[in-house]
């Protein structure tokens, strides 16, 4: 790689090969089980070292709850027209996000929320990533909003749509044939109506 390489084409090499121990990892934690997949075992069937690995991932953990799809959300939510509802813009985001990805790499995408969901392990530590998801969201209300990502609405509201998407996530888990994006539609809707009962 020579220092003249766009960072741009870095990067993009640097998510691929993320990408590929991801697929990797999952395909054989659902295949061998979370707890007998090694390392050294995904490095290999990735084509890479174990030193190589831990560039990408500090744990083998962190290769199932590591989420590309948040920050593609948040990437596309900041370009949805600012007529656009707060929801209406998540929304949006979310179909472009989904109609821009493969239908591998959702499929892909769908194993990995399962796996997450199916482990002890993996689920007690995606909490963390919950959170970041909140602040996340938090940061981008703000900035649509000109509020504060510390206000309190601000920050109760982008709880409030990562737990509609958390739930539904854990739901669609279940059946990887659901139409998850129908069924956030479906849960926005809810919320958007005061969660009636």
């Amino acid at each position: 790689m020579t220092s003249s390489e766009p960072m741009g084409l870095r990067e993009r090499k640097k998510a691929r090969t993320r990408a590929a121990i991801q697929r990797h990892a999952v395909r054989l934690f659902l295949e061998q089980g979370y707890a007998a997949t090694t390392v050294e075992q995904i490095a290999a069937a990735a084509d890479i070292s174990p030193s190589t690995f831990f560039r990408y991932f500090p744990t083998k953990e962190e290769t199932v709850l590591y989420d590309s799809v948040d920050q593609l959300l948040i990437e596309a939510g900041r370009r949805q027209p600012k007529d656009l509802s707060l929801l209406g813009a998540v929304r949006a985001a979310l179909h472009e996000v989904h109609g821009n990805l493969s239908p591998e790499a959702w499929a892909g995408e769908r194993r990995r929320q399962a796996l997450v969901f199916s482990e002890p392990e993996l689920r007690a530590k995606a909490m963390e990533g919950h959170l970041r998801s909140t602040y996340l969201m938090a940061d981008w209300v703000a900035a649509r909003t000109g509020r504060s990502a510390s206000d309190f609405e601000v920050h109760t509201w982008a709880g409030a749509v990562v737990g509609v998407i958390l739930s539904t996530a854990q739901l669609a888990a279940t059946d990887l044939d659901a139409d998850y994006v129908g069924l956030l539609d479906r849960a926005f809707t809810h919320l958007e109506n005061g969660l009636p009962l």
